[in-house]
């Protein structure tokens, strides 16, 4: 009796198609591990005095060190991203804080739209069958326009951003290009935001202290990154989003003419 070789031939093929996504699954898990709790304004508050030193000596060591936790962070898809911008612009100033927010954020992305394209897009858009191939091909028409309203109204998981384009089929260029522009604004939003966070750790420092003296081990510092967004400033975004869609709005009343011709 002769044995199918199938399931061998197909083993490398699986392990090649989704290594990616067993190596972002560990990498997810280790950051959970070494860096999960230490993004927070706590952790910022007891290695202030190493952090500064790091930043006032060796400036571009501690933007790489920035854009590396930045990226792992948005990889690992941990919470605090929105808290690394902030200290971003505490650390290096809104300019120099906004724009390493805006290069590790898209790193991160276009790690994580990669993997995804790699590991699943064509062979999920293919099971998907012709209605979603056809809503696919409209997302990747207009991909840039559709990606930038995306990035700029935070309604949006930024997680789930990265997936979608990745499964439509999206080309890189068009993803990293989306991706750097529509996060520009709320990026620097927040690092402007947090030049002014040192009243906030030193309002809160002394009390962060004495709760720790106690004994307790629910001590924190009392902030909420969101309140950065005021009604006003979101406003803006989702103008700034729906912006993006008037040329796809455009394109579609243009060509109704020509369906009903």
């Amino acid at each position: 009796m002769v044995e199918s070789s199938h399931p061998d031939s197909s083993q490398p093929g699986f392990f090649r198609r989704f290594w990616p996504v067993i190596g972002l699954v560990l990498l997810s898990a280790a950051a959970c591990i070494a860096i999960g709790r230490s993004v927070s304004l706590e952790a910022l508050v007891d290695h202030r005095i190493a952090v500064d030193g790091l930043v006032r000596d060796r400036p571009v060591m501690a933007t790489l060190a920035y854009l590396a936790l930045y990226i792992v962070v948005v990889v690992a898809s941990l919470p605090g991203a929105t808290l690394l911008t902030l200290a971003g612009g505490f650390l290096f100033g809104a300019v120099a804080g906004g724009l390493a927010a805006v290069v590790g954020a898209t790193i991160g992305a276009t790690l994580i739209f990669m993997v995804a394209r790699s590991a699943f897009g064509e062979p999920l858009l293919r099971k998907a069958g012709p209605r979603a191939a056809k809503l696919a091909q409209g997302f990747r028409d207009d991909a840039f326009n559709y990606l930038l309203f995306l990035r700029l109204v935070p309604a949006f998981p930024f997680f789930l951003v990265n997936l979608v384009p990745a499964f439509a089929g999206v080309r890189l260029t068009t993803f990293v290009a989306a991706t750097a522009l529509g996060i520009i604004p709320a990026s620097f939003v927040y690092a402007f935001a947090g030049t002014g966070l040192d009243s906030v750790i030193s309002a809160q420092a002394e009390s962060l202290r004495t709760c720790r003296a106690s004994g307790r081990t629910d001590c924190a510092i009392s902030f909420d990154a969101w309140d950065v967004l005021t009604p006003q400033m979101l406003g803006v975004l989702v103008a700034l989003g729906l912006l993006a869609l008037v040329p796809v709005a455009v394109k579609r009343l243009r060509a109704r003419p020509r369906a009903s011709s």
